[in-house]
Protein backbone atom coordinates (compact mmCIF):
# COMPACT_ATOMS: atom_id res chain seq x y z
CA UNK A 1 0.00 0.00 0.00
CA UNK A 2 2.56 2.20 1.15
CA UNK A 3 4.72 1.43 -2.12
CA UNK A 4 1.48 2.59 -4.08
CA UNK A 5 0.97 5.77 -2.40
CA UNK A 6 4.31 6.33 -2.84
CA UNK A 7 4.43 5.93 -6.87
CA UNK A 8 1.10 7.74 -7.28
CA UNK A 9 2.78 10.56 -5.51
CA UNK A 10 5.44 10.64 -8.09
CA UNK A 11 3.81 10.49 -10.96
CA UNK A 12 1.64 13.35 -9.95
CA UNK A 13 5.17 15.00 -9.24
CA UNK A 14 5.86 13.94 -12.66
CA UNK A 15 3.10 15.73 -14.26
CA UNK A 16 3.13 18.88 -12.36
CA UNK A 17 4.88 21.67 -14.72
CA UNK A 18 8.56 22.84 -13.72
CA UNK A 19 7.87 25.84 -11.21
CA UNK A 20 4.43 24.71 -10.00
CA UNK A 21 2.72 25.57 -8.15
CA UNK A 22 3.08 29.50 -9.56
CA UNK A 23 3.26 30.91 -6.03
CA UNK A 24 6.53 29.75 -5.81
CA UNK A 25 7.93 31.23 -8.74
CA UNK A 26 6.69 34.65 -7.86
CA UNK A 27 8.19 34.12 -4.42
CA UNK A 28 11.70 33.86 -6.35
CA UNK A 29 11.45 37.32 -8.26
CA UNK A 30 9.74 38.75 -5.47
CA UNK A 31 13.31 40.38 -4.04
CA UNK A 32 13.56 42.15 -7.23
CA UNK A 33 10.38 43.30 -8.22
CA UNK A 34 10.49 45.21 -4.85
CA UNK A 35 13.54 46.72 -5.59
CA UNK A 36 11.88 47.47 -9.52
CA UNK A 37 8.33 49.17 -7.92
CA UNK A 38 10.49 51.03 -5.16
CA UNK A 39 13.18 52.48 -7.40
CA UNK A 40 11.26 53.02 -11.03
CA UNK A 41 7.76 52.02 -10.95
CA UNK A 42 6.39 54.53 -7.74
CA UNK A 43 9.47 57.17 -9.49
CA UNK A 44 7.96 57.23 -12.50
CA UNK A 45 4.12 57.29 -10.89
CA UNK A 46 5.18 60.20 -8.70
CA UNK A 47 6.41 61.94 -12.36
CA UNK A 48 2.85 61.21 -13.97
CA UNK A 49 1.07 62.67 -11.08
CA UNK A 50 3.99 65.40 -11.40
CA UNK A 51 2.97 66.05 -14.80
CA UNK A 52 -0.67 66.80 -14.10
CA UNK A 53 0.15 69.66 -11.54
CA UNK A 54 1.94 73.08 -12.05
CA UNK A 55 4.73 73.11 -9.47
CA UNK A 56 7.48 75.37 -8.52
CA UNK A 57 9.26 73.08 -6.43
CA UNK A 58 8.78 75.33 -3.33
CA UNK A 59 5.16 76.14 -3.40
CA UNK A 60 1.86 74.30 -3.19
CA UNK A 61 0.76 72.70 -6.68
CA UNK A 62 -1.96 73.80 -8.33
CA UNK A 63 -3.90 71.61 -10.91
CA UNK A 64 -3.06 71.85 -14.36
CA UNK A 65 -5.08 69.24 -16.10
CA UNK A 66 -3.34 68.26 -19.67
CA UNK A 67 -2.24 71.98 -20.32
CA UNK A 68 1.65 70.56 -19.51
CA UNK A 69 1.11 67.43 -22.12
CA UNK A 70 -0.61 70.42 -24.74
CA UNK A 71 2.07 72.18 -24.11
CA UNK A 72 4.08 69.60 -25.72
CA UNK A 73 2.23 70.08 -29.06
CA UNK A 74 1.43 73.89 -28.80
CA UNK A 75 4.71 75.16 -27.20
CA UNK A 76 7.67 75.80 -29.93
CA UNK A 77 10.27 75.51 -27.35
CA UNK A 78 9.19 71.62 -26.12
CA UNK A 79 8.58 70.61 -29.81
CA UNK A 80 12.35 71.41 -30.90
CA UNK A 81 14.01 68.68 -28.11
CA UNK A 82 12.14 66.06 -29.46
CA UNK A 83 12.62 67.13 -32.76
CA UNK A 84 16.52 67.42 -32.16
CA UNK A 85 16.19 64.31 -30.48
CA UNK A 86 14.60 62.29 -33.42
CA UNK A 87 17.05 63.71 -35.91
CA UNK A 88 20.05 62.41 -33.57
CA UNK A 89 18.62 59.29 -33.82
CA UNK A 90 20.45 59.19 -37.70
CA UNK A 91 23.88 59.56 -35.88
CA UNK A 92 23.15 57.68 -32.26
CA UNK A 93 21.76 54.64 -34.07
CA UNK A 94 20.97 54.29 -38.15
CA UNK A 95 24.86 55.55 -38.62
CA UNK A 96 26.09 53.56 -35.69
CA UNK A 97 24.41 50.07 -36.93
CA UNK A 98 25.09 50.34 -40.80
CA UNK A 99 29.24 51.45 -39.70
CA UNK A 100 29.27 48.17 -38.01
CA UNK A 101 27.50 46.15 -40.18
CA UNK A 102 30.11 47.13 -43.00
CA UNK A 103 32.73 46.74 -40.44
CA UNK A 104 31.58 43.34 -39.68
CA UNK A 105 30.98 42.24 -43.29
CA UNK A 106 34.91 43.20 -43.90
CA UNK A 107 36.53 41.79 -40.97
CA UNK A 108 34.22 38.64 -41.58
CA UNK A 109 35.53 38.05 -44.84
CA UNK A 110 39.09 39.00 -44.85
CA UNK A 111 41.87 38.12 -42.75
CA UNK A 112 43.09 41.52 -40.73
CA UNK A 113 46.14 41.19 -38.95
CA UNK A 114 45.85 42.52 -35.65
CA UNK A 115 41.74 41.91 -35.56
CA UNK A 116 41.91 42.06 -31.99
CA UNK A 117 43.85 45.52 -31.66
CA UNK A 118 41.08 46.76 -33.93
CA UNK A 119 37.93 45.32 -32.07
CA UNK A 120 39.60 46.83 -28.54
CA UNK A 121 40.44 50.71 -30.61
CA UNK A 122 37.05 50.60 -31.52
CA UNK A 123 35.11 49.56 -28.81
CA UNK A 124 37.21 51.58 -26.51
CA UNK A 125 34.40 54.33 -26.49
CA UNK A 126 31.81 52.32 -24.77
CA UNK A 127 34.38 51.60 -21.52
CA UNK A 128 34.73 55.34 -21.49
CA UNK A 129 32.34 57.71 -19.38
CA UNK A 130 30.15 59.61 -21.33
CA UNK A 131 31.50 62.71 -19.33
CA UNK A 132 35.28 61.68 -20.25
CA UNK A 133 34.00 61.62 -24.06
CA UNK A 134 32.21 65.43 -23.94
CA UNK A 135 35.24 66.47 -22.24
CA UNK A 136 37.49 65.01 -25.02
CA UNK A 137 35.66 66.21 -27.88
CA UNK A 138 34.65 69.56 -26.34
CA UNK A 139 38.48 70.16 -26.62
CA UNK A 140 38.47 69.25 -30.24
CA UNK A 141 35.98 70.68 -31.45
CA UNK A 142 36.77 74.37 -29.85
CA UNK A 143 37.38 77.16 -31.93
CA UNK A 144 41.20 76.18 -31.49
CA UNK A 145 40.80 73.04 -31.01
CA UNK A 146 42.52 69.77 -32.80
CA UNK A 147 39.73 69.52 -35.51
CA UNK A 148 40.21 73.56 -36.97
CA UNK A 149 44.45 73.29 -36.16
CA UNK A 150 44.14 70.27 -38.28
CA UNK A 151 42.16 71.90 -41.73
CA UNK A 152 44.34 75.17 -41.31
CA UNK A 153 47.23 72.68 -41.48
CA UNK A 154 45.72 70.92 -44.70
CA UNK A 155 45.10 74.40 -46.34
CA UNK A 156 41.16 73.42 -46.14
CA UNK A 157 41.26 76.80 -42.74
CA UNK A 158 38.04 78.05 -45.36
CA UNK A 159 35.77 74.81 -43.51
CA UNK A 160 37.41 75.91 -40.13
CA UNK A 161 34.57 77.26 -37.38
CA UNK A 162 33.06 77.46 -33.37
CA UNK A 163 31.67 74.09 -34.08
CA UNK A 164 29.72 73.77 -31.08
CA UNK A 165 28.98 77.17 -31.36
CA UNK A 166 27.17 77.33 -34.48
CA UNK A 167 23.83 77.16 -34.87
CA UNK A 168 23.45 74.92 -38.13
CA UNK A 169 26.83 72.60 -37.06
CA UNK A 170 26.39 72.72 -33.02
CA UNK A 171 23.69 69.53 -33.68
CA UNK A 172 25.71 67.50 -36.20
CA UNK A 173 28.84 67.86 -34.27
CA UNK A 174 26.88 66.33 -31.21
CA UNK A 175 25.62 63.39 -33.72
CA UNK A 176 28.87 62.82 -34.74
CA UNK A 177 30.35 62.03 -31.49
CA UNK A 178 27.42 59.95 -30.61
CA UNK A 179 28.49 58.03 -33.91
CA UNK A 180 31.95 57.61 -32.66
CA UNK A 181 30.34 55.78 -29.46
CA UNK A 182 28.10 53.67 -30.90
CA UNK A 183 30.03 52.19 -33.70
CA UNK A 184 32.06 49.71 -31.49
CA UNK A 185 29.46 48.35 -30.16
CA UNK A 186 27.59 47.28 -32.89
CA UNK A 187 30.61 46.10 -34.71
CA UNK A 188 31.47 44.04 -31.52
CA UNK A 189 27.41 42.82 -31.93
CA UNK A 190 27.65 42.04 -35.26
CA UNK A 191 30.70 40.05 -35.81
CA UNK A 192 29.80 37.47 -32.80
CA UNK A 193 26.28 37.27 -34.72
CA UNK A 194 29.04 36.82 -38.46
CA UNK A 195 30.57 33.61 -36.33
CA UNK A 196 27.33 31.78 -35.53
CA UNK A 197 26.35 31.72 -39.35
CA UNK A 198 27.33 28.64 -40.88
CA UNK A 199 30.11 28.50 -43.55
CA UNK A 200 28.23 26.16 -45.61
CA UNK A 201 25.33 29.04 -46.58
CA UNK A 202 28.53 31.25 -47.86
CA UNK A 203 30.46 28.15 -49.76
CA UNK A 204 26.96 27.75 -51.43
CA UNK A 205 26.16 31.16 -52.12
CA UNK A 206 30.03 31.54 -53.98
CA UNK A 207 29.04 28.13 -55.96
CA UNK A 208 26.28 30.04 -57.12
CA UNK A 209 28.38 33.05 -58.09
CA UNK A 210 27.47 35.13 -55.34
CA UNK A 211 29.32 38.27 -54.91
CA UNK A 212 30.57 40.21 -51.85
CA UNK A 213 27.58 42.52 -52.64
CA UNK A 214 25.31 39.80 -52.83
CA UNK A 215 26.47 37.05 -50.27
CA UNK A 216 25.97 39.92 -47.34
CA UNK A 217 22.47 40.72 -48.62
CA UNK A 218 21.40 37.17 -49.08
CA UNK A 219 23.48 35.42 -46.07
CA UNK A 220 24.81 37.99 -43.68
CA UNK A 221 22.21 40.77 -43.04
CA UNK A 222 19.71 37.73 -42.92
CA UNK A 223 22.05 36.39 -40.27
CA UNK A 224 22.11 39.13 -38.39
CA UNK A 225 18.26 40.11 -37.52
CA UNK A 226 18.80 39.35 -34.11
CA UNK A 227 21.61 41.30 -33.52
CA UNK A 228 20.58 43.82 -35.32
CA UNK A 229 17.34 44.20 -33.72
CA UNK A 230 19.51 44.46 -30.32
CA UNK A 231 21.79 46.94 -31.45
CA UNK A 232 18.92 49.21 -32.74
CA UNK A 233 17.31 48.99 -29.47
CA UNK A 234 20.04 49.62 -27.52
CA UNK A 235 21.62 52.64 -30.18
CA UNK A 236 17.61 53.91 -29.71
CA UNK A 237 17.67 53.71 -26.13
CA UNK A 238 21.04 55.41 -25.78
CA UNK A 239 19.85 58.21 -28.43
CA UNK A 240 17.10 59.25 -26.94
CA UNK A 241 18.30 59.24 -23.25
CA UNK A 242 21.03 61.48 -24.09
CA UNK A 243 22.10 63.93 -21.50
CA UNK A 244 25.75 63.78 -20.67
CA UNK A 245 26.99 64.71 -23.85
CA UNK A 246 24.84 67.80 -24.82
CA UNK A 247 25.17 68.85 -20.69
CA UNK A 248 29.05 68.69 -21.20
CA UNK A 249 29.06 70.14 -24.90
CA UNK A 250 26.49 73.02 -25.31
CA UNK A 251 24.25 73.02 -22.53
CA UNK A 252 21.31 73.21 -24.99
CA UNK A 253 23.06 75.87 -27.05
CA UNK A 254 23.94 78.26 -28.88
CA UNK A 255 19.69 79.04 -27.82
CA UNK A 256 18.19 75.99 -27.47
CA UNK A 257 19.59 74.23 -31.13
CA UNK A 258 20.62 71.40 -29.34
CA UNK A 259 18.50 70.89 -26.92
CA UNK A 260 17.41 67.17 -26.23
CA UNK A 261 14.36 66.13 -24.35
CA UNK A 262 16.84 64.98 -21.10
CA UNK A 263 18.60 68.05 -20.94
CA UNK A 264 14.96 69.87 -21.45
CA UNK A 265 13.88 67.85 -18.10
CA UNK A 266 16.88 68.84 -16.51
CA UNK A 267 16.65 72.57 -17.31
CA UNK A 268 13.06 72.87 -16.42
CA UNK A 269 13.09 71.20 -13.62
CA UNK A 270 16.49 72.76 -11.85
CA UNK A 271 16.78 75.79 -13.80
CA UNK A 272 13.69 77.50 -14.67
CA UNK A 273 11.52 75.62 -11.51
CA UNK A 274 8.63 74.56 -14.16
CA UNK A 275 8.32 70.69 -12.31
CA UNK A 276 4.80 70.22 -13.84
CA UNK A 277 6.41 70.37 -17.38
CA UNK A 278 9.90 68.84 -16.77
CA UNK A 279 7.29 65.99 -15.76
CA UNK A 280 5.44 65.73 -18.74
CA UNK A 281 8.22 65.94 -20.73
CA UNK A 282 9.94 63.31 -18.93
CA UNK A 283 6.42 61.04 -19.37
CA UNK A 284 6.74 62.00 -23.03
CA UNK A 285 9.95 60.50 -23.28
CA UNK A 286 9.66 57.25 -21.38
CA UNK A 287 6.52 56.76 -23.81
CA UNK A 288 8.47 57.48 -26.65
CA UNK A 289 11.24 55.17 -25.72
CA UNK A 290 8.97 51.94 -25.29
CA UNK A 291 6.88 52.79 -28.18
CA UNK A 292 10.09 53.00 -30.21
CA UNK A 293 11.72 49.78 -28.86
CA UNK A 294 8.75 47.84 -28.94
CA UNK A 295 8.03 48.41 -32.79
CA UNK A 296 11.61 47.38 -33.55
CA UNK A 297 11.31 43.86 -31.32
CA UNK A 298 7.86 43.52 -33.26
CA UNK A 299 8.96 44.08 -36.62
CA UNK A 300 12.38 41.63 -35.67
CA UNK A 301 9.58 39.24 -34.89
CA UNK A 302 7.29 39.35 -37.46
CA UNK A 303 10.07 38.66 -39.97
CA UNK A 304 11.09 35.37 -37.93
CA UNK A 305 7.60 34.30 -38.20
Amino acid sequence: MKNRLSAVSTAAYRRRAPGEPRAIGYLYILPALVLYAAFLLYPFGQSVWLSFVHWDGLTVATPAGFDNYRDLFTDPALRAPFAHALLLLVFYSALPVAIGLLLAALMSRARVRGMTFFRTVLFLPQVLALIVVGVAWRSILAPDGLLNDTLHAVGLGSLARPWLGDYDWALPAVGIVGTWVGTGLCMVLFLAGAQRIPRELYEAARMDGAGPVREFFSVTLPGLRPQIAVALTLTIVAGLRNFDLIYITTSGGPGNSTSVPAYEVYHRAFETNQVGSAAAVGVALTVLIFVLTVTVSRLVEGRRS
